[in-house]
């Protein structure tokens, strides 16, 4: 019993330690907070030392605390993984998938090939994260996640499931009605530029161009509004409000249709598309091994 405590005690211990939050560990743990409260103080009686520290605002481990969550997080991580290979031996293949990705991959490169998948493997749960912060998949504890190809780490495996993917510069005609089109990247500091604010750095994505043959120019642009989401920033430009920089598979209806229209076209490189990429030291599950296959391009 005491060992099952231990166990128990060092699975909330680690989990504390990553959020550095006890209200989100407990929630991660489908647990309340005064339980995990009382597992980690029990665990804290049982070694004789205090591991944790807690503030109003936040969690952080102890010297002797961060000592034990290196000794254990590791082989911790390694049995979760080795249960999660039992799947394999099951009737149905069964586990849990957590990926990170941003709204766009979300919407146009995952849900469209999860809604069939999902239903063929009804015992398989998925849980997707809209997150632009280019997470650290192994310290958060993801599966997967999603990336352009060039976005990616060289210790990582990664599989192809898009295609190549090109932004498109655009703005209503009542917007280039008050403003000359830009013809070069140096143009854009006389527009109104709606902006994509990015957590990983606390700053602003800086447009990204390339001409043929030529040099990458990365722009930082200034307007009146920022979002932190790239189907709110379409929007806004719809709305009048200034020039956006999307994936052009976003806008293709709106061009189509001419409530937008496109500027300096030969200054946007295409890229690599979507990946889904995943640590190269862990061997898949059998469920995810089953939606690697599910999310390949072409399939």
């Amino acid at each position: 019993m005491a060992r099952d405590n231990n166990y128990t005690g060092l699975l909330a211990f680690v989990a504390v330690v990553r959020e550095g939050s006890f209200t989100r560990a407990a929630a991660g743990m489908g647990v309340s907070q005064s339980a995990l409260s009382h597992t980690i103080r029990t665990l804290e009686t049982r070694l004789g030392v205090r591991l944790l520290t807690r503030t109003t605002r936040n969690v952080s481990p102890t010297e002797a605390g961060q000592a034990l969550y290196e000794s254990v997080a590791g082989p911790l991580d390694h049995i979760d993984e080795q249960v999660e290979t039992l799947s394999r031996f099951r009737d149905k293949p069964a586990g849990t998938i957590r990926i990170t990705a941003t709204d766009y991959a979300i919407r146009s490169i995952l849900w469209p090939k999860l809604t069939p998948f999902l239903s063929k493997y009804p015992d398989i749960k998925v849980e997707i994260v809209c997150d632009y912060g280019l997470a650290d998949i192994a310290a958060q504890r993801y599966d997967a996640g999603v990336r352009f190809g060039e976005q990616l780490a060289q210790d990582m495996i990664a599989v192809r499931i898009g295609p190549d993917e090109r932004f498109a510069l655009v703005g209503t005609k009542g917007y280039f009605a008050r403003h000359p089109a830009p013809r070069t990247p140096a143009d854009l500091v006389d527009h109104r530029c709606i902006n994509l604010r990015l957590p990983t750095h606390g700053g602003l994505y800086a447009w990204e161009f390339a001409k043929k043959g030529g040099r990458e120019v990365n722009v930082r642009v200034d307007g009146q509004l920022t979002f932190n989401g790239i189907y709110e920033v379409l929007e806004a430009s719809l709305a009048g409000f200034g020039l956006c920089y999307v994936p052009e598979a976003m806008v293709a209806g709106h061009l189509a249709r001419g409530k937008l229209v496109r500027v300096m076209e030969d200054w946007c490189p295409r890229w690599s598309g979507y990946h889904l990429y995943y640590p190269s030291r862990r061997q898949p599950s059998h469920a995810m091994s089953l939606l690697i296959e599910t999310l390949r391009y072409p399939a």
